[in-house]
């Protein structure tokens, strides 16, 4: 029960990671603190396409559910199971590439013409 209850918390943050990442910017135009980290991540993000790494979340995830049983075959909640959906998207690789690319262009944007914006006070 317990490396259940450890999957799922996993999975619930990876999708949490995942929102960060797309929408992050607009909370890290206003704390410097919380643009490092999202920067970071994205360049984690990128990095991770490059490579055809999988993110560590997947991994963690995977552990716990083999710890917790592993012969079974999905048996989560409704929640998880619709989270897992999302997080482990069945998508092309290089379809997640270009929308890497395409969310760290716009992010750089983002933060540049705040920046500009700033300046121009």
């Amino acid at each position: 029960m317990l490396f259940r209850v450890l999957a799922d918390l996993v999975v619930l943050i990876h999708f949490l990671w995942i929102l960060f990442l797309v929408f992050g910017s607009f909370w890290g135009v206003r704390n410097r603190a919380v643009k490092i980290l999202h920067l970071s991540g994205l360049v984690f993000a990128f990095i991770i396409q490059i490579f055809d790494w999988y993110c560590p979340f997947t991994y963690l995830e995977v552990w716990l559910r083999e710890k917790q049983d592993p012969s079974l075959s999905y048996r989560g909640s409704f929640i998880i199971h619709y989270l897992e959906k999302i997080v482990y998207i069945e998508l092309s690789p290089t379809v997640i590439a270009i929308f890497t690319i395409v969310l760290c262009g716009f992010t750089v944007w983002f933060y540049l013409r705040k920046k500009n914006a700033s300046l121009g006070r």
